[in-house]
């Protein structure tokens, strides 16, 4: 397997995690009237072993999906329980549960949330890899967020784990997400090798890089 990228692409993956973070940013301004922005994008890699760590053992509400198409891998939303609470009181107003449990009225607004984030996620993501990326239905959990994982499933037979970690927050509020992104190495670096760019290195000078250990 080799994960290898041209060094004069490298700031794609940058271009990625910023385009999808400000498309869902966008879809949240829409639907909830809140002005939403990115506070923090980031790019990681991590061991397997080390995600759950990553994400931590906060009790949260997680709403993923899986890319069924390449670059494949997940899409994961997190929210705190109470910023869960208020972003699905504003498509439904007046159907708030008591207490720290999800009325089936609220987990269908916050799984239809999701859904129209993840789809200006992914459309940004395709745009930037100049490809389309199909998605299964949104997914809801509620439990510690290293659990999260577990209940994903399906995780490929690799070594290292290529996160890309944006947090949106809404000004004057305190409600904030953060989109975990986790597709598969080879094929996202297949999708960025297939990538032509405007360069004034000569032609014959080829200068790669590897983005992750173990190629």
């Amino acid at each position: 397997m080799s994960l290898k990228v041209d060094v004069r692409k490298l700031d794609l993956f940058n271009q990625i995690a910023k385009v999808g973070s400000q498309q869902v940013a966008d879809s949240l301004t829409q639907m909830t009237g809140l002005d939403a922005g990115i506070e923090l994008s980031k790019i990681n890699f991590l061991h397997m072993e080390d995600v759950k760590t990553h994400l931590g053992n906060t009790k949260r509400v997680g709403i993923f999906v899986e890319l069924t198409e390449s670059p494949y891998g997940y899409v994961l939303f997190m929210l705190d329980p109470g910023d869960s609470k208020r972003l699905a009181g504003h498509m439904v107003p007046g159907d708030g549960s008591d207490g720290a449990g999800f009325s089936d009225m609220e987990r269908s607004a916050i799984q239809e949330i999701g859904n129209i984030m993840t789809s200006g996620y992914i459309d940004g993501w395709a745009n930037v890899l100049q490809t389309t990326i199909d998605m299964s239905t949104p997914s809801f959990v509620y439990g510690p967020s290293s659990e999260v994982i577990e209940k994903m499933g399906g995780w490929p037979d690799q070594d290292m784990v290529f996160v890309l970690d944006s947090q949106i927050t809404a000004a004057g509020t305190d409600v904030d997400l953060t989109v975990y992104t986790f597709p598969e190495l080879q094929p996202l670096v297949d999708l960025i090798g297939d990538i032509e760019v405007d360069t004034d290195v000569q032609a014959d000078t080829q200068a790669d890089r590897d983005v992750a250990p173990g190629s």
